[in-house]
């Protein structure tokens, strides 16, 4: 403890007098993230836009009944638009497995990816993940036409490209974010995913209606493919071989991380899996993914089987949340960092206070979405308000990986983040068994199961995380505190 706290007493200062944020070569890295995930989100949601133009009209997507307790208020647009793509007859069941396929890719190899960043560096493999998906996006449509079982595996492939995507950022981060930036820098990057779904939902909801589905496709998969390109020729895997950053900078990121990475070759698997800080966050992640995944796949369909209105029918009020959430990852980095260096406070103490706001206020807002009766500006005011909240969890559980193991954050990202796919593939399906009379009570279940699971992850995580280097993750075995 007196080696880390003399460290940050003596490193703090510098970070604005000697080390400007301006321009620097981690900001840098920071910002090509931030554009990276904004296109892996883009490539991710896009198929849940364009999947309704690619399906005949005749084919229902659903077959439960839609409730009569609230007034129909949807409105239809007499706007002429484009019909020149491409449509298939595929069922609700096959348009399931389709948009289902995604996450048996993404959950594979996100331990994979975790070991294999560690090993080869996080800047090939964030790159060619992110190539990749691009690459299988581009082929979407040539997959459609070729068969529903080419599209899947396409799908699937895509879902393997990203799933090494948020290891290998992580892996990155532990060589180039300093201890009390860390907040600061991986809010910046990773508030890009949510950027991405803000402005693709739209985005691609226009492209369909004046264009064609199939530009969808083509458009964003031509952006990553570009973006790959500035990746590779600006990023560099540690300060260390980075071609353009200041001799001050390197200094400042080197010393600051000294004595809290390991050099030791092998990977500790068994100290990692017997880690009951580590379990805190898979607990905390997986059971924040459940509320998340609930509020993406099902509160539009709460809104349009109880409330009766298609959320979809207006682009900007389904983005809403996700540009609360934008706002609050970023706002909630700056005010971690600023806690931490300027108020004094614990690393821990930081990331539990996070992680609560971030997951009680969301389950609160859940339950309380299934009390709203008919007032469908009261739904989007709560769904906005759970998501936008649960930003803060950028700052709490989400970047603890770094505070308790920098060398090997990677890995447990993986680890965390395998758990954390579960719910994004047998949540729905539960909800989906729980609602077929689409009553007001059994969408209340639904909504109590979510709060419930959100609510014993933050308690769970409150109790047993730390804010602490490992002991299994230090060269030497030594403690140190953030």
């Amino acid at each position: 403890m007196p080696l880390q706290s003399e460290l940050t007493m003596d490193v703090g200062p510098k970070t604005t007098n000697q080390v400007p944020a301006c321009c620097s070569a981690r900001y840098n890295l920071a910002l090509l993230a931030f554009f990276g995930f904004f296109l892996l989100y883009a490539l991710r949601v896009n198929l849940s836009v364009a999947l309704v133009d690619m399906v005949e009209p005749n084919i229902s997507l659903a077959k439960n009944t839609t409730s009569n307790v609230c007034p129909e208020h949807s409105s239809t647009r007499n706007v002429p638009r484009n019909t020149t793509g491409e449509k298939y007859s595929w069922d609700a069941d096959t348009q399931g497995w389709i948009l289902g396929s995604f996450f048996y890719g993404y959950i594979i190899t996100q331990i994979p990816g975790g070991y294999l960043a560690s090993k080869i560096g996080g800047k090939l493999l964030l790159g060619f993940g992110i190539f990749g998906t691009s690459v299988f996006t581009l082929l979407t449509p040539l997959a459609a036409n070729l068969g529903v079982g080419y599209l899947i595996a396409v799908r699937a492939l895509e879902g393997l490209g990203e799933g090494v995507t948020f290891p290998a950022m992580h892996s990155m981060w532990s060589s180039w974010a300093p201890p009390l930036e860390r907040s600061k820098l991986l809010s910046i990057s990773y508030a890009g995913a949510q950027l991405g779904t803000v402005v693709s939902l739209p985005l691609s909801g226009l492209i369909c209606y004046y264009m064609n589905w199939v530009y969808v496709f083509y458009i964003f998969g031509a952006l990553g493919v570009l973006w790959f390109f500035f990746w590779m020729w600006l990023v560099s895997d540690t300060p260390e071989t980075h071609r353009t950053i200041s001799h001050a900078e390197r200094e400042y990121i080197l010393s600051s991380l000294k004595d809290q990475l390991s050099t030791q070759k092998s990977v500790p698997w068994r100290p990692i899996l017997e880690s009951l800080p580590l379990w805190a966050i898979v607990v905390a992640h997986f059971s924040y993914n459940w509320t998340f995944y609930t509020l993406l796949t099902l509160l539009p369909t709460y809104m349009k089987e109880i409330l009766r209105f298609d959320a979809q029918e207006n682009g900007f009020l389904s983005a809403l949340p996700y540009f609360g959430c934008w706002l609050c990852i970023i706002l909630s980095g700056q005010i971690a960092d600023y806690l931490r260096e300027k108020q004094n406070l614990s690393t821990v103490c930081v990331r539990k206070c996070f992680t609560l706001i971030g997951m009680i206020g969301p389950a609160v807002f859940l339950v309380a979405a299934g009390f709203i009766g008919c007032n469908y500006a009261l739904a989007v005011a709560f769904v906005t308000i759970s998501t936008t909240l649960g930003g803060f969890c950028t700052s709490g559980y989400s970047i603890n990986h770094l505070d308790i193991a920098p060398s090997y954050a990677g890995i447990l990202l993986g680890i965390t983040n395998s758990f954390a796919t579960i719910p994004g593939m047998v949540g729905p399906v539960i909800a989906k068994n729980l609602t077929h009379n689409n009553t007001v009570g059994e969408w209340q279940t639904v909504f109590y199961i979510a709060a419930s699971i959100n609510l014993f992850g933050a308690i769970f995580f409150a109790l047993f995380a730390s804010g602490e280097v490992q002991d299994w993750a230090v060269s030497g075995y030594h403690l140190h505190r953030n």
